[in-house]
């Protein structure tokens, strides 16, 4: 087992807590339970060693003991400085797994913790944002070598690990967790929507019906911060840049607009593109007085901090996660938890039975790299469909729901190209 001196926490007295706050997850994750049986048994990591990069909470930290309970020996680093929770760190450290990670590190220490990460070279890794395999391509390519492969959680990760591969830099395969259906059909919809809004109500206490809410991005992560806004009884306004998308935000009966216009309107923005400055000076000039900022996107570069800094007169701490920002005429915008992913910031994340199946792609991802790292090429992969389907599954009879099966005749007609 790993000491609490090889590991990098805030305070060793909290793991009680952690621990409670895993133990619950548990209860509510039967898929990566039944996964964590098959492991056991298979031991399918047994001698590697794992790095991984993500959101450091309860439900990573379960992820993270049924790669351990594979056979491999596990370190983890958090993947945004405000979304780890210090009790689940030090519930880690007593459960055998290195940790080098504290809620609000300083920008160096963030960067100390992912490179402690991987100078345990691991043998497999699992990224959110593309941080290690990032540090693997630039700085540190001598820890390269090692690296059998790992998988990607982020749509933010994706996009850096498939510029990797257009330069024909990458240097070993990588899983697109992300766009797996398991994934974004329902984490980055059902469970980013019901999120962020469980971050902005506990932290601004205010009420959503019957304000406007302006979603920046109609991806698979804005349809369901919009869905959940009209759920709450939102005017819903979407911003976007694709004219396809734009016409499904429209179809599916919200109001469309450019952000210079949908700016006038706002109560509350969220941001959720995977890009930078969605909002900026020309928009921060325009808003109206009370309007409260916040981005679900992977880095805090959506919501431009040092525009909003440059055009107020004053700024101060209002409430916890809530900054106030004075402009010259009076007008207060609030900036929720710096900027950052306002759902893990500011909240729990997403819930436990919706990242019950991320996880388990996650889990059975890395499995499968482990496999076939020789034979499948330095690129970005998608999760085979028979993974994502055996995860539907799994998701289904826990659900105890059941489906339709198709007939041999039926099978024969889907497959003749003659009636």
């Amino acid at each position: 087992m790993k000491t609490a001196q090889e590991s990098i926490v805030q305070d060793m007295l909290l793991a009680s807590d952690g621990h409670l706050k895993i133990a619950w997850v548990k209860e509510h994750m039967p898929v990566l339970n039944r996964i964590r049986e098959r492991f056991e048994k298979e031991q399918p990591f047994a001698g590697l060693k794992v790095a991984i990069a993500l959101h450091l909470e309860a439900k990573t930290a379960y992820l993270a003991k049924v790669i351990q309970a594979g056979g491999a020996e596990v370190t983890i680093t958090g993947s945004n400085p405000l979304s780890t929770q210090d009790d689940v760190c030090a519930a880690l450290v007593e459960d055998g797994i290195r940790v080098f990670a504290k809620y609000n590190p300083s920008p160096k220490e963030y960067k100390d913790h992912l490179l402690k990460t991987l100078e345990t070279r691991p043998d497999l890794i699992i990224d959110d944002g593309g941080d290690l395999v990032t540090i693997l391509h630039s700085e540190r390519q001598d820890l390269l070598s090692q690296v059998r492969g790992g998988a990607e959680e982020t749509t933010t990760g994706i996009l850096r690990l498939k510029a990797l591969e257009k330069e024909g830099k990458l240097q070993f395969p990588m899983v697109a967790v992300n766009d797996a259906f398991c994934k974004y059909l329902f984490d980055n919809r059902y469970g980013t929507g019901q999120s962020v809004f469980d971050g902005i109500n506990r932290t601004t206490n205010l009420v959503v019906a019957g304000k406007t809410v302006v979603v920046a991005g109609y991806g698979w992560c804005g349809k369901g911060v919009a869905m959940r806004a009209k759920g709450l009884g939102a005017k819903v306004v979407v911003t976007e840049v694709d004219a396809i998308k734009a016409i499904e935000a429209y179809m599916d009966g919200f109001e469309v607009m450019p952000m210079n216009e949908a700016a006038k309107h706002g109560d509350y923005f969220v941001t959720v593109t995977g890009n930078r400055d969605i909002l900026r000076k020309e928009y921060y000039k325009v808003m109206k007085d009370g309007a409260i900022l916040s981005n679900a996107g992977h880095f805090d570069v959506e919501v431009n901090r040092v525009d909003l800094e440059a055009l107020s007169t004053s700024k101060r701490v209002v409430r916890k996660d809530i900054e106030e920002f004075v402009m010259a005429d009076g007008r207060k915008l609030y900036l929720l938890a710096e900027g950052r992913l306002v759902n893990l910031a500011a909240g729990d994340g997403h819930p436990a039975e919706i990242m019950d199946m991320t996880f388990a792609l996650q889990a059975v991802a890395l499995e499968y790299v482990n496999k076939n790292h020789e034979s499948i090429g330095k690129a970005v992969l998608n999760v085979p469909y028979e993974l994502d389907e055996l995860v539907a599954r799994y998701k289904l009879e826990a659900l105890g729901k059941s489906i339709d099966t198709l007939t041999p005749e039926q099978k024969a007609y889907l497959e003749s190209w003659s009636e």
